[in-house]
């Protein structure tokens, strides 16, 4: 045997729900680009659920469920106030959160399919009015309830400030959902399929997901994009920021990726709503900090940037916090995590691969006294 560092190159396992072949991502043989272009969030949970897209009567269903279970137990919201807030990240908060939530399930333990199928729509409802309340809760405001009548999308940002989203706010939202519904067997989706391949709950393997996606190196890139951005400052000081850090062989975040070449295919989408969201607000030095970072990395080192890069700056003019940025993206891998669990559960075996040792040959046991 073998190993290879990070599982490069590794075919672990079989999948149906999306794919990343020739730096194109599909979702279910959908091309990325048309599903952004075209498609709402609820649609792609329709679709990465059940392998095809919804008609208006099954769409309209799954919405409608997706409202009937967005309310959180009163338990749970009332178990931020415990937390010592100015300390806790909210993917801290998050992960806490989701696993509670399994306390107040009755059916978390039973692993009928019918049985996990409505608890894929109680997590993926409440995720957002979790990460929402949290959000308003440390900054001792009362968390706002979902509304029926809003798309996903809309209900989040609405949830989060209080006040009904521009039109332009849902659909640039709604975009960067789509975008981040799932990316074939990154580090947090494999995590929880090597979680529920144990045959542990839905609950523990969307947990287990978060822990994976806290780190820098998977979901908390954006938030370190958008930290960059706010230390530089300014278009003029891009530059000297930037040779500095190429100079000292320190890793710029939001550029490259493992399974992509010529570039990522999400980013052009929110690079767009990065230059329409900045202008709109006023703040279009982000955009054009941006550009001026991506130009210089790219002709450098040959490194596009990834989904995380303009994510920053379209989150950012959202008026989201930068800590937020994130459990944002929980809120919309979850529903590639169920979409995988779910085919975990449907043709499981237990995930066991092997290592390659290469620690020290046959040893002997000394007694303690004679070392």
């Amino acid at each position: 045997m073998t190993a290879t560092k990070g599982l490069e190159g590794i075919v672990a396992a079989t999948s149906s729900v999306s794919s990343i072949i020739d730096d194109t991502l599909t979702y279910v043989g959908y091309n990325i680009d048309d599903l952004a272009e075209n498609a709402t969030f609820e649609e792609v949970i329709y679709l990465l659920w059940h392998k095809k897209l919804p008609n208006k009567a099954q769409l309209e269903e799954l919405t409608q469920q997706l409202a009937d279970n967005a309310e959180v137990p009163a338990e749970v919201l009332n178990h931020f106030k415990s937390y010592p807030i100015d300390k806790v990240h909210p993917m801290g908060a998050l992960r806490t959160a989701i696993s509670l939530l399994a306390l107040y399930d009755e059916e978390a333990d039973v692993m009928s399919d019918e049985a996990n199928y409505r608890k894929a729509i109680r997590i993926q409802a409440k995720i957002p009015t979790v990460v929402t309340a949290f959000s308003r809760v440390r900054k001792g405001l009362d968390p706002v309830a979902p509304r029926s009548d809003l798309s996903f999308a809309a209900n989040f940002l609405y949830m989060l400030s209080g006040e009904e989203p521009s039109a332009i706010a849902e659909e640039a939202f709604n975009k960067a959902l789509v975008l981040h519904a799932d990316h074939e067997l990154n580090a947090s989706t494999f995590t929880a399929r090597v979680c529920v391949a144990t045959l542990s709950d839905i609950y523990s393997g969307i947990t287990s997901a978060i822990g994976a996606l806290k780190g820098p190196l998977h979901g908390g890139a954006n938030e370190q994009v958008m930290k960059m951005l706010t230390e530089i400052g300014s278009v003029e000081n891009v530059e000297p920021y930037i040779n500095a850090k190429l100079a000292n062989k320190e890793k710029i975040m939001g550029f490259g990726h493992r399974v992509y070449r010529k570039g990522d295919p999400r980013a052009p989408h929110l690079k767009v709503m990065s230059q329409k969201l900045t202008e709109l607000t006023g703040q279009p030095e982000y955009y054009e900090m941006s550009v001026k970072i991506h130009e210089l990395v790219t002709g450098q080192k040959n490194l596009p940037p990834n989904v995380d890069f303009y994510s920053a700056s379209v989150y950012h003019s959202l008026d989201i916090e930068h800590d937020l940025f994130t459990p944002i993206f929980a809120v919309s891998r979850t529903s590639g995590w169920i979409a995988h669990i779910l085919e975990q559960y449907a043709n499981n075996r237990l995930i066991r691969p092997r290592a390659e040792y290469n620690g020290p040959g046959m040893q002997k046991y000394v007694p303690v006294d004679e070392r």
